[in-house]
């Protein structure tokens, strides 16, 4: 018992010895060589693939690149409505604007034209198929220009730079390395086109010159009728002489208030002069002479004896009842009255003239009259003339609407006709810059013919081969790994815990 013990200790001590002994560069190989059929098998069809590939595709396969620069919207200082003026642009641009010329870019349209253009179209022979495919010729020309569409969305790369406003662009093709740039090529000249379009509506000038013309002719005709009318109305100005004829009416208006006045005030003078005359005598005393009483007494005696004489004469002749002595009698009676009034009264000889007052009262009334009559007449004309003044500028008014009315459509057509020009000539100057392909968006690396392959064949088949040396390696190691069968006495003893007495190599038959 103590010495089977001893054996076995002898065993677990040589197993553990070898399961601590380290592992060799000789022991990592060795899978490699047991199965060394496994990595041959996968060694050269991987890198025959690999040649294959590096110089029957990547030998083949040309590649071509594009960059657009997306740019604030293009500034157009000539369009601006001053001289002088400077027209700028401060909006930046934005990812969204970025992703929309991404989505340009890759427009169906014209990726279809790229086709057509650049005869991506693959020719197909007549096949099996084909016999029974009863679509018109025009159809099925669609059909593989659809197909050969799809496969340009695919393979054509269209990706914006995170940091920048650049989008890349790039396609390949195996082939003639001209197709590529020529996709390109012109799939950035359709996009230009189009971004232009797209910018500006079409025919948008065509428009503008014809509104130009349009109202062009509207004010020819507005002037027309402007002048036209001043010759029909034989006015040239009615707001203006409407303004003149206001203040003259407001004058006249003044002047009958005045007129009125006037004329009240000469009717209550002519009132006043006419009382004063009535209170004042027409004739008034200038010379006063008395006539002393001896001097008429004298002549009274002196008719008196005249009297006497012929009566006496008369009765000598006649009866004293005989009418002329009877008128003698009387005579002489009323002589002797006279005579005895004249020894008792003073007789006073008084001379009268017009008097001065009365007389300027006489002459200040017919002077007032006469202006009173004058008064009457100016107010009467006033008044007409007031009348007519109203009336005429009723006229103007109606005249200045008329005038105000063309003057208007003069100046809207006016103002639409150097609005229409001013648009004209920005759409024109516009067209001059969509012409020099001018705009907020530019091909900065233009796409050119590649004249090396896209990858370097070389480089490929060297990737090939040091993928076929890991793949074999890798498939070695796999197959050692998935043997279940012991190829070592350490194998033996660390997998089944037994101890191996002896060993026969194995021999080839």
């Amino acid at each position: 018992m103590g010495e089977v013990k001893d054996v076995e200790k002898s065993n677990s001590s040589k197993m553990a010895g070898a399961g601590a002994r380290q592992l060799t560069v000789r022991d990592m190989v060795a899978p490699l060589f047991r199965k060394k059929r496994v990595v041959l098998l996968t060694f050269f069809p991987i890198f025959a693939l690999a040649i294959l590939l590096a110089w029957g595709w990547a030998n083949n396969y040309y590649a071509s690149t594009m960059q657009v620069v997306v740019g604030r919207e293009r500034s157009e200082p000539t369009v601006t409505s001053m001289q002088g003026a400077e027209a700028s642009n401060s909006k930046a641009v934005t990812t969204d604007e970025v992703t929309s010329e991404v989505a340009l870019l890759q427009g169906r349209d014209m990726l279809e034209e790229v086709v057509v253009e650049c005869n991506l179209v693959e020719p197909s022979s007549e096949s099996f198929w084909d016999k029974f495919d009863s679509r018109p010729p025009e159809v099925k020309k669609a059909a593989a220009v659809e197909s050969a569409t799809k496969r340009l969305s695919k393979k054509i790369k269209v990706e914006a730079q995170k940091t920048s406003h650049v989008i890349d662009l790039r396609y390949g093709k195996m082939g003639s390395p001209a197709t590529p740039a020529c996709v390109l090529q012109t799939l950035g000249k359709l996009y230009l086109e189009k971004h232009l379009r797209l910018q500006r509506p079409s025919g948008a000038s065509d428009f503008f010159s014809q509104e130009t013309n349009k109202y062009r002719q509207a004010l020819a005709d507005s002037e027309t009728r402007l002048v036209n009318f001043s010759k029909t109305y034989g006015v040239a100005a009615p707001e203006t002489l409407r303004s003149d004829m206001a203040q003259q009416l407001v004058m006249a208006q003044s002047n009958l208030y005045q007129t009125r006045q006037m004329i009240a005030a000469d009717e209550e003078r002519i009132e006043n002069i006419k009382a004063q005359m009535a209170s004042t005598p027409a004739r008034s005393s200038t010379a006063e002479s008395s006539i002393s009483l001896s001097a008429l007494l004298e002549q009274f005696k002196s008719n008196l004896l005249a009297l006497q004489l012929k009566r006496t004469q008369l009765m000598l002749k006649y009866e004293p009842g005989y009418p002329l002595v009877k008128e003698a009698d009387e005579e002489i009676a009323q002589t002797n009255k006279a005579i005895e009034s004249a020894e008792n009264e003073r007789y006073v000889n008084t001379t009268t003239d017009r008097d001065q007052t009365f007389e300027y009262l006489r002459q200040d009334k017919a002077r007032t009259e006469v202006d009173l009559a004058s008064q009457r007449a100016t107010a009467v004309a006033l008044l007409n003339t007031i009348q007519g003044m109203k009336t005429e500028m009723v006229d103007l008014d109606v005249n200045s609407v008329k005038q105000a009315a063309l003057v208007r459509d003069t100046k809207a057509n006016e103002g639409n006709y150097l609005l229409y020009l001013n648009k004209r000539e920005q759409e024109r100057t516009s067209d001059a810059l969509d012409q020099k392909r001018i705009a907020n968006v530019a091909i900065a690396v233009p796409a050119n013919v590649p004249v090396l392959p896209a990858y370097n064949p070389i480089v490929i088949m060297i990737a090939g081969f040091l993928f076929a040396v890991l793949a074999g390696m890798g498939a070695g190691y796999l197959a050692e790994f998935m043997d279940p069968s012991f190829r070592t006495p350490d194998e033996v003893a660390n997998m089944l815990k037994l101890t191996v007495l002896a060993t026969v190599p194995r021999r080839a038959a």
